[in-house]
């Protein structure tokens, strides 16, 4: 059994992210970290939004990024710490658009260690030096510096270890150009160590620690330590210098205080909490991620608490000495991993989970409607400021960047052409259910627009033609072309019909099209008509009787087809006019499809013209004028051409901002086919010679082929039953069905509002459409839940989900209105009988006021505290069918759709309930079974009654008509009864808790949380379940799916996936065991059942899994198994079932691991040997990586694998090889 791993989505969560000039321009940019991968954005100052210019994957686990700039640099290198135990210095190079590795280190053993420096970095703000920490002991200096060349040079490491040493977060002090210095929050746990009475462990302090470099003398001091009142969790750096007072602030729980070496006294003020919260109030508030905005006048820090309130925190200064902290709200957005203020006055939002954010920043906060909060204000100890959160005031939201991080549960549900899938995603109320659809999201601009028009006209819609007319940069006009009249639309603030532009109405347009600078030229079946810019028309009208059947034409040329395959050819001359060639040429059958590239850049025409023939045929002619209209090369088609584009792909353009210089790219010839298939081959751009032909099927209908513009490059537009979109992205070719209805026929669109768009006709109606979010694989629909959803199950009649969802440290409905309740009352309780009125006004505000909790966050009801409900969902609409919430501190764990076989046909919803639990010492009350029944086709839940059961029901499956629960470690089966389930077998040999079943027939395989999975035979005669095997490793399984009746998939919790199979000679033995006497199972091996499972495959991810399902995303095509990861990744294991395809991506993978090795230093093969040594699988991730390699290395490899590179390049990335290996195999 060998498997091949792809990515279909990449991890969406952002752990980490920083934003510099990392391309040497002015453009702001930011870096993120995704897990193991490293994306760039770069921000568009003119539209506001961030836009992905590059993602890498680097096969190691990125634990911290740090930007850093030479002093009087002018470009940004950035700083990775990750697991591969070497600090890597990376350089984005724009001319190739990569990460180039200037500097690896190595300075300890790889993995993620305690004492093996990569987790935390601090690096000075002069960029002289970078400290790079592990949690624990070691901390390393490197020196940054430059050689004569000007190239970046870093120095041998200078070791500042300490024993016995916990360290929080670390950040390099602003001390202007004196010996650079960091800051670090420690703990010595050396005495709480050896004090087995854990009064030391109690006492011990935090301490904050100044470390000092001494250029001069070469080493680092511990210059400074001293010990902190609060426990601090992290480190804002000041600046200092010229620009501030330098010093820390430091982030505790419920204050913050500024501190700084020499007479500085402590500075310290409470962090604010919001007025009438709802919180537990014991509980402490800290800041969870900060950003600085740096001018040369002034500075300020943007400090997020774990609320998601963002506070603008300045600093009072006299004398470089500070004398006030001052905090104002500013704003609330969802809390980020990361915050970053860009130099274009906008803050970009990296959420913990869901979506990622861009805003505006609109205004700084200075106004004095908002209190200020002071650290000079008399307030007790212990009490703090108080302020109400607000809607957005500051800030202005301006884009918003999906993320599904974490997806906890996924099915394929829809049976359409394309995979459709339904995720559960997000955390707390951010919750959503999202429905996934492969294919590229569309934005409509205008739609069913002069319908009238158009219907009027009473024409089918195969009659309709449509045309677009440049004049200077943007369209001028719409053609709209009938089977019996032209239709010109006038493109302007609006977009309206006009008479006078020169086009003759009373006949259909084949194509038009702007001739030169300022001319437009119309053809149409009886000739040709040049339109001159004074309103001058030329005609040219076809011979006798002949008409013009098909017609090609660019800004300098057209070529035209008469009745009969007889072409001929028309230039521009230097004054305008348009003359036709002396020779026609007559071609061997009638033509049928024709097509003109633009013409390149400096130059006088295009070179070559492609003619589709009646004979399948597709013929080069050349258009240069030395043997003009003669033969160059020939393809044969296996179906008739339907139409021809010719166009110039993977050429970049010049960009002055970045000093990326402008790369050609090569001239491809696509063929749409009568049958549905796309084939795009390449055109030699010397001799017109066709080579390389790719084939794809796009639908059931001829294949329309139509050139337009995506992000400045040339792309084609193919139409079939479905519309896809043929680009280049990140050094990419793409090819990707557009999410949207069928389209008839298109043009390339550009205006003022939308400069790359696409005017369509579908359905008789004219729509303007733009496509943003080129290179997504999936395009979202998203429905928003309430609490954390869990799990869900499918009622098949009906398509409904039934989730659960499941919140920790949360309150229901009815517990928050009681404590509202509560609390209005206390708020006019305590004041005087004088101010009671207006208590009671500010507390009928306070009960009526609804701050949405996806914004604003749900209030934390402390430990113990837990809300749960299930919903009825139709996932078409997104409508909620039913919705029924559980009593306070009820939490649902799992849910199974089932029929018992003594009630015939009716449907039944069991569910899993814990009541009182605590997971921190792990108590409960008890829990319960919940029965419900199914009514009105699956809309109606109706309770039936509740079971009593000792431990939480971790895992329920449907089992021979009854139901197979496993109720913490105990395996049981139960069915139903009058008043309760009654139990009517068990089996208690279970090591720890059951997280998942499995059954087929007799056999059930049960996935324990921290041992692995066990089979178990249920005998009818003896009614008992009995363990016959298990697995020889322990593994936490976090998900797990059944692949046959011997063999399963699961994924554990560090990010590992595994198929296990029982040998053959197992399963047989116990299915055919006629003694029943036992003596099989009663031999234990290994502390273990008597049997072990054979490992069939082990492959380390890099993430955690939350959700395996075995499916055929492809109609016709074979199963896989497809997974989603704790950050938001799709992927999928697709079975290799020849020799050859095994054989080919073994060495391809072999020579990639040797030629392209991870950017950060992590070796491939360790990598994915994490845990457990790799096993028949191959990383199709590392093979991909052959399509950004540099030309030389592609030569080399694919020398080696006796190919050439164009055929290697065939493995299309993500989606679209996806689908063709899987309908390969």
């Amino acid at each position: 059994m060998y498997l091949y791993n792809l990515t279909l989505q990449r991890a969406t969560g952002i752990t980490c992210a920083v934003h510099g000039n990392f391309s040497g321009s002015k453009l702001q940019e930011i870096i993120v970290s995704r897990g193991k991968i490293i994306e760039l954005f770069r921000h568009d100052p003119n539209t506001g939004k961030v836009y992905p210019v590059l993602s890498v994957e680097v096969l190691g686990m990125v634990r911290a990024l740090m930007p850093f700039r030479l002093t009087g640099g002018n470009k940004d290198y950035v700083v990775v710490g990750s697991d591969s135990g070497r600090i890597v210095i990376l350089e984005y190079v724009p001319q190739k658009n990569t990460f180039e590795k200037v500097h690896q280190e190595t300075f300890g053993k790889s993995g993620c260690r305690r004492i093996v420096p990569g987790q935390y970095l601090a690096v000075d703000p002069k960029g002289r030096a970078v400290m790079i920490g592990a949690v624990e002991k070691q901390k390393l200096v490197y020196i940054m510096n430059r050689d004569a060349q000007a190239r970046l040079t870093i120095s041998s490491p200078l070791e500042a270890h300490k024993a016995n040493t916990l360290v929080y977060h670390m950040v390099g002090v602003d001390v202007g150009f004196e010996n650079p210095t960091f800051a670090c929050l420690e703990i010595d746990y050396e005495e709480a160590d050896t004090d087995h009475t854990g009064e030391g462990a109690k006492n011990t302090q935090q301490l904050l620690t100044y470390y000092e470099l001494d250029l001069g003398l070469n080493h680092v001091v511990r210059k400074y330590s001293e010990t902190l009142e609060e426990h601090a969790n992290f480190l804002v750096s000041v600046p200092g210098g010229s620009d501030g007072p330098s010093g820390v602030l430091i982030c505790s729980e419920n204050y913050i205080t500024y501190k700084n070496l020499g007479d500085q006294p402590d500075i310290r003020c409470p962090i604010p909490r919001r007025r009438n919260d709802l919180d537990d109030p014991e509980r402490g508030m800290i800041f969870v991620c900060s950003a600085t905005h740096k001018t040369k006048s002034m500075f300020f820090f943007l400090a997020q608490t774990e609320q998601g309130d963002i506070f603008k925190i300045t600093l009072e200064i006299d004398e470089d000495m500070v004398t006030e902290i001052i905090l104002k709200y500013f704003d609330t957005v969802p809390v980020a991993s990361s915050m970053c203020v860009l130099k274009s006055g906008f803050l970009f939002v990296a959420s913990e989970f869901g979506n990622h954010y861009l805003y505006q920043i609109a205004q700084l906060g200075d106004d004095d409607d908002e209190p200020r909060f002071s650290s000079a204000s008399q307030l007790e100890e212990g009490e703090p400021h108080f302020f109400s959160p607000r809607p957005l005031k500051n800030l202005v939201q301006v884009d918003e960047m999906d993320s599904l991080s974490p997806i906890l549960s996924i099915a394929d549900l829809a049976n359409e052409d394309t995979p459709q899938l339904y995720t559960l995603c997000g955390r707390g109320p951010r919750s959503t259910m999202r429905i996934l659809r492969h294919g590229l999201e569309i934005d409509i601009l205008i739609i069913e627009f002069s319908h009238t028009r158009i219907r009027r006209k009473q024409v089918t819609r195969f009659g309709i033609k449509l045309e677009t007319c440049f004049l200077d940069d943007y369209d001028a006009y719409i053609i709209v072309s009938f089977v019996n009249a032209t239709l010109v639309l006038s493109i302007g603030e609006t977009v309206e019909e006009v008479t006078d532009s020169g086009f003759l109405g009373t006949t259909p347009t084949l194509s038009c099209s702007q001739l030169g600078d300022d001319a437009l030229v119309q053809i149409y079946p009886d000739g040709i008509r040049h339109i001159r810019s004074d309103k001058r028309v030329n005609e040219w009208k076809t011979p006798g009787k002949k008409n013009i059947v098909k017609c090609a034409v660019n800004q300098r040329q057209v070529v035209i087809a008469l009745t009969g395959g007889e072409l001929v050819y028309f230039e521009m001359d230097p004054t305008g006019q348009l003359n036709e060639y002396t020779e026609r040429k007559e071609m061997s059958s009638e033509v049928v499809c024709m097509a003109l590239g633009r013409v390149p850049q400096g130059e006088q025409r295009s070179r070559f013209l492609a003619v589709g023939l009646a004979d399948n045929t597709v013929r080069i002619v050349s258009l240069d004028p030395s043997d003009c209209l003669s033969p160059l090369s020939m393809q044969a088609l296996p179906e008739p051409p339907e139409s021809l584009c010719i166009v110039e792909m993977g050429g970049t353009e010049a960009k002055e901002e970045t000093g990326e210089t402008g790369s050609v790219g090569g001239l491809f010839l696509n063929i749409g086919l009568q049958n549905g298939v796309l084939l795009r081959t390449v055109l030699d751009t010397v001799t017109g010679d066709l080579s390389d032909t790719r084939t794809r099927y796009l639908g059931l209908r001829p294949v329309k082929l139509f050139r337009i513009t995506m992000q400045g490059s040339e792309a084609v537009l193919a139409m079939s039953s479905r519309s896809w979109l043929s680009y280049t992205y990140q050094n990419r070719f793409h090819l990707t069905p557009l999410s949207y209805e069928s389209l008839e026929y298109a043009s390339g669109f550009a205006s003022e509002q939308c400069p790359e768009g696409i005017v369509a006709i579908s359905t008789n109606t004219l729509r303007i459409l733009a496509l943003e979010k080129l290179g997504a694989v999936f395009n979202q629909v998203s429905y928003p839940l309430q609490y954390t959803p869990r799990k869900f199950v499918i009622h098949q009649e009906s398509s409904n989900l039934i989730t659960i969802e499941t919140d920790y440290n949360a309150y229901t409905e009815a517990t928050k209105l009681e404590r509202k309740q509560q609390i209005a009352e206390e708020m006019v309780e305590m004041v005087s009988a004088e101010e009671r009125e207006m208590a009671a006004e500010m507390a009928a505000a306070f009960l009526n006021e609804e701050l949405p909790e996806s914004t604003f966050g749900a209030p934390k009801a402390g430990p113990g505290m837990w809300a749960s409900l299930i919903r009825i969902i139709n996932p078409i609409t997104g409508q909620t069918v039913e919705k029924i919430q559980m009593e306070q501190n009820e939490a649902v764990h799992s849910i199974a759709l089932l029929k018992f076989a003594s009630r015939g046909d009716d449907q039944f919803v069991l569910l899993g309930v814990s009541k009182d639990l605590t997971l921190n010492p792990r108590t409960l009350s008890g829990g319960f079974l919940y029965l419900y029944q199914l009514k009105d086709g699956g809309e109606k839940l109706e309770l039936l009654h509740k079971t009593p059961v000792e431990e939480v029901p971790g895992a329920i499956t449907s089992f021979q008509g009854r139901a197979l629960i496993g109720i913490g470690k105990y395996l049981r089966i139960y069915d139903i009864g009058k008043k309760k389930m009654l139990r009517k077998c068990e089996n208690k040999h279970v090591p720890n808790f059951v997280v998942g079943i499995h059954t087929i027939g007799n056999r059930i395989i049960v996935s324990d949380i921290q041992d692995s999975f066990h089979f178990v035979r249920y005998k009818r005669q003896e009614n008992q379940l009995i363990i016959f095997a298990d697995d020889t490793n322990p593994r936490w399984i976090t998900a797990s799916a059944m692949l046959d009746y011997n063999t399963v998939c699961g994924a554990d919790k560090f990010g590992n996936l595994t198929v296990i199979r029982l040998p053959t000679d197992v399963s047989d033995e116990v299915d055919e065991d006629p003694t029943g006497n036992k003596a099989l199972w009663d031999r234990g091996v290994l502390n273990g059942a008597s049997q072990k499972a054979d490992i069939m495959m082990n492959f380390h991810l890099g993430e955690v899994v939350t959700s395996l399902q075995k499916a055929t995303l492809i109609p016709g095509g074979s199963e896989s198994l497809v997974y989603t990861t704790l950050s938001g990744g799709i992927g999928m294991l697709v079975p290799v079932n020849s020799h050859e395809d095994l054989d080919f991506f073994q060495h391809l993978e072999m020579y990639m691991r040797s030629e392209h090795p991870p950017l950060c230093g992590r070796d491939h093969l360790s990598f994915r040997s994490y845990y457990f040594p790799v096993k028949n699988v191959v990383d199709g991730d590392l093979c991909e990586m052959f399509n950004s390699m540099d030309p030389a290395k592609q030569k080399s490899v694919a020398e080696e694998l006796d190919h050439t590179p164009s055929e290697l390049l065939k493995i299309r990335c993500g989606s679209d090889f996806m689908i063709n290996f899987v309908k390969r195999h």
